[in-house]
């Protein structure tokens, strides 16, 4: 019987590459469509401000797992016999991403302070050099550390990507046991690689969080 071996750990090398690049599809177009949402939740306007709210409890409340069977099958149903894994999983995670995002991104919108906003309408600002000049500025630095902080959470969460036939870490590591039937060594190595992309993120965001809470001092 086959042992584990630097075939194997290439393999897993470039399962770990597709991992990060499903992650960047779903921390960007997440972040694009999450931007929007959050936007569209503190905007003056009810029904939108109703619309972001009812987008963030739907994707919120519905589990990442059944977000991706619905994308799927869905995508399927609607004529595409031959659906891509990574277009499936690509969507799934990014609209799973834009619901916490947005709301993470509202809540650094809304944690400026309110004589910021009314200091630049006093200044005579249009709504897009107010929000583009004064506020975001302020809000991006607020919010770097819970974005930083939640990518962590996107890479881990790829690993369910394997439900609609995308081969990411995870299941390339049970692809490997299948053939060799050693979980312990396998599964060892896959933890080792996840390790090592998300601390260096987890100890990134940590590091801003503490930077931001001197600054503020």
């Amino acid at each position: 019987m086959p042992s584990f071996s630097l075939v194997h750990l290439e393999f897993l090398g470039w399962a770990a590459l597709w991992t990060l690049g499903l992650s960047a599809i779903a921390f960007i177009g997440g972040g694009l469509v999450g931007f929007a949402v959050a936007l569209m939740r503190i905007s003056p306007i009810r029904w939108l401000r109703y619309a972001a709210i009812g987008y963030i409890q739907i994707v919120q409340g519905t589990p990442l797992l059944i977000l991706l069977f619905l994308i799927y099958f869905g995508i399927a149903i609607a004529g595409f016999q031959e659906v891509p894994a990574l277009l499936a999983a690509g969507v799934g995670l990014t609209i799973y991403s834009s619901g916490f995002l947005a709301e993470i991104w509202r809540g650094c919108l809304q944690s400026v302070p309110k004589t910021q906003w009314e200091a630049a309408e006093c200044l005579a600002l249009t709504p897009w050099q107010r929000m583009t000049r004064v506020i975001l500025p302020q809000a991006m630095r607020i919010a770097t550390p819970p974005t930083v902080g939640f990518l962590v959470q996107i890479v881990k969460n790829t690993s369910l990507a394997s439900v609609v036939g995308f081969v990411e870490l995870a299941q390339a590591g049970k692809l490997i046991n299948n053939s060799i039937f050693e979980p312990f060594t396998v599964f060892m190595v896959v933890a080792a690689i996840y390790f090592a992309i998300c601390f260096p993120l987890s100890t990134w965001s940590r590091r801003l969080e503490r930077k931001l809470n001197v600054s503020r001092r």
